[in-house]
């Protein structure tokens, strides 16, 4: 049980450190579970994978807790106004993922969960984050406070949330690139990426548990033991992991992300191309 505690610290401290950053955490997980391997069912590992986020959602509510909270008696009435029209527009955003995303997720789960997938996902959006990087380097943008985020940009966000589906995108750089591409400045598009993983992730975690159970599936007490470590684990590093990203926009843009996805993916595709093969 000790070594499997370690391991699961190990895949937490994955997920909280990618999951707000713009490289994939299940891609990170996906090939994590390669070399640090659950003595556990599949079915149950398939849900760890996703629900250990539940953890990451913990660190973005703490963190922005008054920000998001429209009840705050520190608030005025203009300020609680904006408050609920920061949520009403991460409700528009995820209406193409709960619309595309829900009929699809089974299929994806069983034709895209592979190392090709996260390999390419990885160096597809390596490469764009550098170009659009580049091409918007010069370039004012056009909504630089959140509260000035319309409902049209919102959904389109969301539109590009719907990308993430496929392993190894990540939602958080779908969304960010997303977002910079159609005209707001990268800390908007950090923020409400933010604030649109909450229910993206709160509803694939609660997905995911009602298929296990669905399935027939329950939880040992191991299991259950290894599931609330991850998750605590995933909180803890996922706070500081948006700390992080907060200070570094500040100054900084989102092309050393996508050197290294780019560097990932061509690892990637070493190992289990090649090196793979040849020790097995």
């Amino acid at each position: 049980m000790f070594i499997e505690i370690i391991k699961t610290v190990i895949l937490g401290i994955i997920e909280g450190f990618t999951e707000f950053l713009p490289i994939s955490s299940t891609g990170h997980l996906y090939l994590a579970d390669e070399f640090v391997k659950l003595n556990e069912t599949p079915a149950f590992i398939h849900m760890f994978m996703v629900v250990i986020q539940f953890g990451a959602i913990l660190a973005v509510i703490l963190i922005y807790f008054h920000k998001l909270n429209p009840f705050s008696p520190k608030k005025n009435r203009r300020e609680k106004r904006l408050t609920w029209d920061i949520w009403f527009k991460v409700l528009v955003a995820i209406i193409p993922s709960v619309v595309i995303g829900l009929p699809l997720n089974d299929w994806m789960d069983k034709n895209l969960t592979s190392w090709q997938v996260i390999a390419a996902t990885l160096l597809i959006y390596g490469i764009l984050f550098i170009i659009v990087e580049n091409y918007f380097k010069n370039k004012r943008p056009q909504v630089t406070d959140l509260d000035n985020l319309s409902y049209g940009t919102a959904f389109k966000i969301g539109l590009f949330q719907v990308l993430s589906l496929v392993p190894g995108t990540s939602r958080s750089g779908a969304t960010i690139l997303g977002g910079i591409s159609i005209g707001t400045s990268r800390f908007v598009a950090t923020e409400f990426s933010f604030f649109l993983a909450i229910p993206t992730m709160f509803g694939a975690s609660l997905l995911k548990i009602v298929k296990y159970f669905a399935g027939g599936n329950t939880f040992s007490g191991s299991e259950l033991t290894i599931l609330l470590i991850g998750t605590f684990v995933s909180f803890i590093v996922a706070y500081a992991s948006i700390k992080f990203l907060l200070n570094y926009i500040r100054s900084n843009d989102f092309k050393a992300f996508g050197w290294y996805r780019i560097i990932l993916a061509i690892l990637v595709i070493l190992y289990f191309g090649f090196i793979k093969g040849m020790i097995a």
